[in-house]
């Protein structure tokens, strides 16, 4: 039975055939491959793994060759939980802000509105018209507004995708959360703005891209991934053609898929050749991308996929900018599923900043008794409370509908 003691981290050199891939180890998109799990039959496979630019791997002991001295899958998750709480004991700013309740409204009018916005864009592109940047800016400033407000009304949304709406729906999630960000590293307001724009815009280059391949459930051949990556330089030529277009919001879009090592695309430009801006994309951007379902990619909890953002900044990312990141959306973001020392489970509803492994959490299932809670709100740190998250947990996992528990109007 394989288990995290079964499963081993191992440098992309050491592949060879006969080996077991438990897990690529990157981003979806950051390979042609139908599934991240696939034995390695011959060179050739390995050579299109270590062609891609990953350095590292999970391999399955129990199902093909070993590696001796590799560190287990159980060694690397206790590695991060000590990054994690580290993270959590660091200094941050309390932000004012207004109550959950009061801007619940205006985040889901505004979340359905720029989903609308977006479909409209894409569809426009795809029929050779030119982006509207009158109607693009006050949506902006209206999603600046609103995290600006309280983030926790406007960010958990953002988990709400469907899978045929993924490309646009994508992107504002990109743009929220982007937002967030920058406000947590003190940037200016009218920074924020165009980096929120970058976001919104980011991936404007897939209208170019055939929906076949954009959906494909299966492995994509090498002129389709091609293709597929080629969405960024089409980004670029359609925002360069824009006017009002700021280099700020280029430079989220045309280097969201740099790598800090290098390993990127289309220029692959290495630690600070890539802008500070297009550093926050990238990690924003593969952040959305691991949280949320495809038809061949199953979206990981929030939690875990902190965790391979931190794992991956020893190559892909800039590392303080990562736990940067961390902090900013909470070690369990707004609208995660946790499990409670009390055997509950409850959806995190809101974020304190000085205390980000105490949140609001709305308790409705208890794990033990297999049942479900009358609905309970627990602020995790009002000094009387007795009780604490042990862990993230999956929807999935427990049948439950993350649509019904979610922040919603009342």
């Amino acid at each position: 039975m394989t288990t995290t003691d079964t499963i081993k981290k191992i440098a992309v050199g050491q592949l060879r055939p006969g080996m077991y891939i438990h897990d690529l180890n990157c981003s979806w998109m950051d390979h042609p491959f139908v599934t991240n799990s696939f034995m390695v039959d011959s060179d050739k496979r390995v050579r299109e793994v270590q062609s891609l630019g990953i350095p590292e791997v999970y391999i399955d002991t129990l199902k093909g060759l070993d590696v001796a001295d590799a560190p287990t899958q159980a060694e690397v998750d206790s590695a991060i939980a000590r990054d994690m709480e580290a993270i959590a004991r660091e200094p941050a700013q309390e932000i004012r802000r207004v109550s959950l309740e009061e801007e619940l409204g205006r985040a889901q009018k505004l979340h359905s509105e720029a989903n609308r916005v977006v479909k409209g864009m894409l569809q426009d592109i795809r029929l050779g018209r030119q982006i509207e940047m009158d109607r693009v800016e006050p949506l902006v400033e209206q999603m600046v507004d609103s995290i600006f407000r309280n983030q926790d009304a406007l960010l958990p949304l953002a988990r709400l995708k469907e899978h045929d709406n993924y490309t646009f729906q994508h992107s504002v999630s990109v743009c929220a959360l982007l937002v967030s960000f920058a406000r947590s590293l003190g940037l200016e307001r009218a920074v924020i703005k165009e980096i929120a724009i970058g976001g919104l815009l980011h991936d404007v280059g897939k209208a170019q891209v055939p929906d076949e391949i954009l959906n494909k459930p299966a492995k994509l051949t090498e002129a389709e991934f091609t293709k597929m990556k080629s969405h960024v330089v089409q980004s670029i030529i359609i925002l360069q053609n824009t006017p009002g277009i700021s280099q700020i919001a280029l430079d989220v879009a045309g280097q969201h898929h740099e790598r800090y090592d290098g390993s990127g695309y289309p220029n692959k430009l290495k630690g600070s050749e890539i802008s500070l801006y297009g550093r926050m994309g990238a990690i924003v951007d593969v952040y959305d991308a691991l949280t949320s379902d495809r038809v061949y990619h199953k979206g990981m909890a929030p939690t875990a996929a902190l965790g391979r953002l931190l794992e991956w900044s020893k190559f892909h990312f800039d590392p303080e900018l990562v736990r940067a990141y961390v902090r900013s959306v909470g070690i369990y973001p707004t609208g995660s599923l946790v499990r409670l020392e009390s055997g509950r489970l409850g959806v995190v509803m809101e974020q304190h900043q000085d205390k980000p492994m105490q949140p609001r959490v709305k308790v409705m299932f208890h794990a033990v008794h297999q049942r479900y809670l009358p609905p309970e709100i627990v602020d995790l740190a009002w000094p009387g409370c007795q009780d604490r998250i042990l862990g993230h947990e999956e929807y999935e996992a427990w049948r439950i509908d993350p649509k019904q528990w979610l922040p919603q109007v009342a």
